[in-house]
């Protein structure tokens, strides 16, 4: 069974070791698959993504609990806007 290549682009390790800056280049911007004996060792990714992977995630977690606490049973205390 091969593992899914979740990358446009890729590179053995042995590959990224000589040159990295070569293959980040080719693959402009994008992620590339790190492959250990043609199956999938890691991603390098680009910082710009990375970022956008880590707030989607936040996002995600904050509307978890939104959603947790929309619906927990605590009773809400009413208070007028003049009291704020």
């Amino acid at each position: 069974m091969m593992d899914k290549i979740l990358s446009n682009y890729s590179a053995s390790i042995s590959e990224f070791k000589k040159s990295p800056t070569k293959i980040l280049n080719n693959a402009k911007g994008e992620s590339v698959a790190i492959l250990n004996h043609n199956t999938p060792y890691g991603y390098f990714v680009p910082s710009a993504l990375y970022e956008q992977f880590i707030n989607l995630a936040d996002d995600y977690l904050l509307g978890q609990e939104v959603e947790k606490r929309a619906n927990s049973k605590n009773k809400t205390i009413p208070v007028s806007l003049d009291a704020l």
